[in-house]
């Protein structure tokens, strides 16, 4: 490539020259997608730049966003990179303790949000603040200042500030510091994680080089930009040229899937669950020849591994049910799909072999907010893949396991450190550099790295045996009953479960047994619901080690979200926020002996 990257905002000099595009980035407006040309993302970009100047913005102010996935989101960043204003973006479903903490903490001085609810929630905690004196929105909004007032100024000081602009962009260096992202964690409060130009481009450009798609193939972008994850692949589309629409909604992913026809997307575990299930459901519509031809095909994908040689008896019944099943599948996430990125959990492999035989390929990744993030992924360009794993290490990043079993981590992308938090950034980066993950896992082969668990999330039972929750939580997860689970017995002689049932199945499925009930409330009460989920249990405590066996449970009535607070806003389970709530539940689960 002729234009090198070595800060966020050189990848639009490097699109305008190597690949223009009439859809650089699109949107979702009244239902209509929109688009906006590579030269006026330039130009809007630029323009935020010069207006961020006229507001009297220097070098090193932090300017925080708050919105769903929109286009505008790449003017407000580049913008800022390009004049060394910090971004901090913050996640739309936060509550308002942990705005206040970030907005403060991180002494933001100009707000953008993306919508009316959001204004209306974050406008007086703007006005407590000292130093925070403007808040814009996205979206028209009436007696709101909007985002392009920042733009017009911008342009009609172009004169004044362009010389500025210029030399600003010429003083950024790769170590300069180019965002804040505040992790919520599940314990205490949000850490700022300090990442600079050259932990980001240092990482999206080298996983960039996972595959060969480019300027001929369109992504849509509907995991939060706020996160590293996203963000970081939302830079290597762009880099490598691809058109990247935008999703705001959640609910809107199918449409804009059939409506886009993507060439990949990023994902996270749950939603691919809920692809696999509905491939499952449509199976089960069927009658007759026609299901039995659909579970088959569905069954050969157990065969599925990559670069694997399929003897000639296999491989032709691979070609059929391709022809009558897998390529409805495509079709059905729009028939363009090479792959789909995985991420933020562990994947669960007959979802990935699922996706595989049908020429979806998975590729499964690992990283953390503070190593900007991918310190892992599957990678189909060098043929390095293999189901149930992170794929190989990324190039130039170096990782060793260390004795008690713990993921260590060096490399570029490894955080400056947690903004004014010295003693915090000395509990996870060594004196040798080292980044201690809390992650523990094995490097299969020497080469390919897998996850086993979270080293805090870890407990013993009284009788001294371990148990790691998350995998036994992932695999109780598997039932289409169960929506959300949190394994406990820390201390105690035998696991138990707390189980928030996938209510639309349950109603469905009590319906079906004539099971009437008022609300959740008595459902979850209903001894034959609660002997169905007990069977679920049981199926699933056959898989696994007899301590690990979960030998009671209790159902919830109340569903677990983000905003309810018992999930993190990537849907990790806050286990301390869960044991306080349901604390009476779970000491009634350990009050008695052992017996259902």
């Amino acid at each position: 490539m002729g234009h090198t990257v070595t800060r966020t905002f050189d990848i639009l000099e490097l699109a305008l020259n190597e690949f223009p595009r009439e859809d650089a980035l699109g949107g979702k407006k009244d239902g209509k997608w929109y688009t906006y040309s590579t030269d006026e993302y330039n130009n809007k970009s630029q323009q935020f730049a010069l207006g961020l100047l006229a507001l009297g913005l220097k070098k090193g102010d932090k300017v925080a966003t708050v919105t769903t996935n929109r286009p505008e989101w790449n003017f407000a960043d580049m913008g800022m990179a390009m004049v060394g204003v910090v971004h901090v973006p913050i996640y739309p479903t936060l509550g308002e303790d942990e705005y206040k903490y970030i907005l403060k903490h991180a002494e933001v001085k100009i707000l953008l949000v993306g919508d009316k609810k959001l204004y209306e929630n974050l406008v007086p905690l703007a006005n407590m603040l000292d130093g925070l004196d403007i808040v814009y929105t996205f979206d028209e909004v009436d007696r709101a200042k909007n985002y392009k007032e920042i733009l017009d100024l911008g342009e009609a000081k172009r004169k004044d500030f362009e010389p500025e602009l210029e030399a600003l962009k010429r003083s950024i260096t790769p170590e300069d510091l180019a965002t804040l992202i505040y992790t919520s964690g599940t314990t205490g409060v949000p850490k700022g994680v300090m990442l600079t130009h050259n932990n980001l481009v240092s990482n999206f450009t080298t996983h960039a080089k996972m595959h060969n798609l480019g300027k001929d193939h369109r992504v849509i972008s509907f995991l939060p930009l706020c996160h590293v994850y996203e963000r970081s692949v939302n830079y290597h589309f762009q880099y490598k040229g691809m058109g990247v629409y935008y999703v705001g909604n959640l609910s809107q992913i199918v449409s804009a899937i059939k409506e886009i026809k993507p060439h990949m997307f990023n994902s996270v575990p749950r939603l691919l669950e809920k692809v696999y299930d509905g491939f499952i459901a449509k199976g089960k519509e069927l009658s007759g020849i026609k299901k039995s031809i659909y579970f088959w095909a569905l069954n050969l994908t157990r065969h599925f591994e990559y670069n694997k040689k399929y003897g000639p008896l296999l491989s032709l019944k691979i070609k059929i049910a391709d022809k009558l099943i897998y390529s409805k599948w495509r079709e059905a996430l729009g028939g363009n799909i090479v792959y789909i990125v995985s991420g933020g959990a562990a994947l669960q492999p007959r979802i990935a072999r699922v996706l595989g035989m049908s020429k979806m390929y998975n590729l499964e990744g690992y990283g953390l907010t503070e190593t900007s993030p991918v310190i892992a992924v599957n990678n189909p360009a060098l043929n390095e893949m293999r189901i149930g794993t992170v794929g190989p290490v990324l190039d130039g990043c170096q990782v060793k396991i260390a004795s008690d079993g713990e993921i260590l981590c060096k490399g570029p992308g490894v955080m400056k450190g947690y903004y004014k938090a010295p003693e915090l950034t000395d509990e996870v980066i060594d004196e040798n550099g080292w980044f201690h993950t809390g992650d523990i896992g094995v490097l299969e082969d020497d080469k390919y790295l897998k996850i086993t668990d979270r080293k805090k999330e870890i407990f013993k039972l009284s009788g001294g045996k371990y148990i790691a929750p998350q995998m036994i939580e992932n695999k109780l997860k598997t039932s289409q009953l169960i929506e959300q689970v949190m394994v406990i017995g820390a201390n105690e002689k035998f696991a138990s479960a707390l189980i928030s049932p996938c209510f639309p199945i349950l109603h469905d499925w009590a319906a079906e047994h004539k099971i009437h009930f008022e609300e959740n409330k008595d459902l979850i009460k209903n001894p034959v619901v609660v002997s169905k989920l007990q069977k679920e249990v049981a199926k699933i405590n056959k898989t696994l080690g007899t301590h690990e066996q979960i030998s009671r449970i209790r159902l919830v009535c109340e569903e677990w979200t983000p905003s309810s607070g018992e999930l993190s806003p990537t849907l990790k389970l806050r286990r301390n926020m869960v044991a306080v709530k349901y604390r009476q539940l779970i000491e009634d689960i350990y009050s008695v002996g052992k017996s259902y």
